[in-house]
């Protein structure tokens, strides 16, 4: 009988983990992710829900807890804490549904400009070829990307036409959600 409620629970474990998104480990959580979490053998605890526009979210008998910035590890271990008073032994899954909250944008003199949600983290270059890659009109020398932290924004320069020769890779930085890639027009004289 503990050989069956063993496997029950793998299978369960491992239809939670295929029907969430593959994020990569230290993806940290936005507003507007989609999560699934499980607490195990606690059928009212099993839900979807979202993390609110201020970076919180809500979950049973839990209350409401701060997660944006956290791994999903660390939420697990956050919920599994205050749960504790009253699942003493509560086995916590926290899985990415839809990363709906790494947004970046892409604007300027790209062929599809606009919002990208693309999922997972993703560098200048691959931001620009989702775009559509640069217009004939771009200039490939003048390309930015503009960041907000601590309510300070930065320009970050970044060498296109370096980095499509091969050379600077280390300045294909990963972007941050809320990023803005900026493609300004090559100027004609």
């Amino acid at each position: 009988m503990k050989k069956i409620a063993s496997l029950a629970a793998s299978l369960a474990v491992a239809l939670c983990a295929t029907s969430a998104l593959a994020v990569e480990p230290d993806y940290t959580l936005n507003p507007g992710d989609v999560l699934q979490i499980d607490v195990w053998k606690e059928e009212g605890m099993n839900l979807e829900t979202l993390v609110m526009p201020d970076g919180s979210l809500t979950f049973p008998l839990a209350g409401t807890l701060k997660v944006q910035g956290l791994t999903t590890e660390q939420t697990q271990q956050a919920i599994k804490e205050r749960l504790k008073a009253y699942i003493p032994e509560a086995v916590v899954t926290v899985a990415v549904r839809q990363a709906l909250g790494n947004v970046v944008n892409v604007i300027g003199q790209v062929a599809l400009p606009g919002v990208q949600t693309p999922g997972r983290r993703v560098t200048v270059m691959q931001a620009l070829s989702a775009a559509g890659g640069l217009t004939p009109y771009a200039s490939e020398s003048r390309i930015i990307i503009l960041r907000r932290e601590n309510d300070k924004q930065t320009a970050i320069p970044f060498p296109y036409d370096e980095v499509i020769r091969g050379r600077d890779l280390d300045k294909d930085i990963i972007l941050k959600t809320g990023d803005v890639v900026v493609v300004p027009t090559a100027s004609l004289f």
